[in-house]
């Protein structure tokens, strides 16, 4: 049985995932009404995961005899200067989430709670990904500057991304593997 403690950090983080999913899914309007169609299909992955990973969080939580809690979801900004401004934005996001899991794992290793440590790890071990993906667009997005034609060459790159489920499904909840 998880702790309350954990299960209160747990729930905060499927409200700050859902808030993740929420705010690519802006994010994807805004570069689909820049015309700017493979990043838009590249934010709306990073939706379908952020979304995929509040639901495996709280399965996770009910699985481990936690009580789900439910805060409002923050509204996300919808307008971004350009593509550089938006991922520099993706890359503070996902920085932030980087510490929030951290924060989970610590707490699971000062409460000796070796499941839910182990279950967040694969979480923190995403994150490298995540915020190293953010940094490598931004670099490119440096490098071309104002180049259209290079614009629209990365961006027919970031629309070849297709979501792939980290978890097995059962129905539409996602179970603990």
């Amino acid at each position: 049985m998880i702790r309350p403690n954990l299960s209160e950090a747990v729930s905060k983080q499927v409200n700050a995932e859902l808030y993740s999913a929420y705010l690519y899914l802006s994010m994807s309007a805004w570069a689909d009404r820049k015309g700017l169609k493979g990043m838009s299909s590249w934010l709306y992955v990073q939706y379908q995961e952020e979304s995929t990973h509040g639901l495996h969080l709280y399965r996770f939580l009910l699985d481990r005899g936690g009580t789900p809690e439910y805060w409002p979801i923050e509204k996300p900004e919808s307008e971004w200067e350009s593509p550089l401004a938006l991922y520099e934005h993706v890359a503070r996001h996902e920085a932030h989430v980087t510490a929030l899991l951290n924060d989970i794992a610590s707490l699971s290793m000062q409460e000796k709670d070796h499941a839910t440590y182990q279950f967040v790890m694969w979480y923190v071990n995403e994150q490298v990904e995540e915020e190293s993906n953010a940094e490598t667009i931004i670099q490119r997005l440096q490098l071309i500057g104002s180049n259209s034609g290079q614009l629209l060459t990365l961006d027919a790159e970031l629309g070849a991304r297709v979501f792939v489920n980290p978890f097995p499904m059962t129905g539409a909840i996602p179970t603990v593997a």
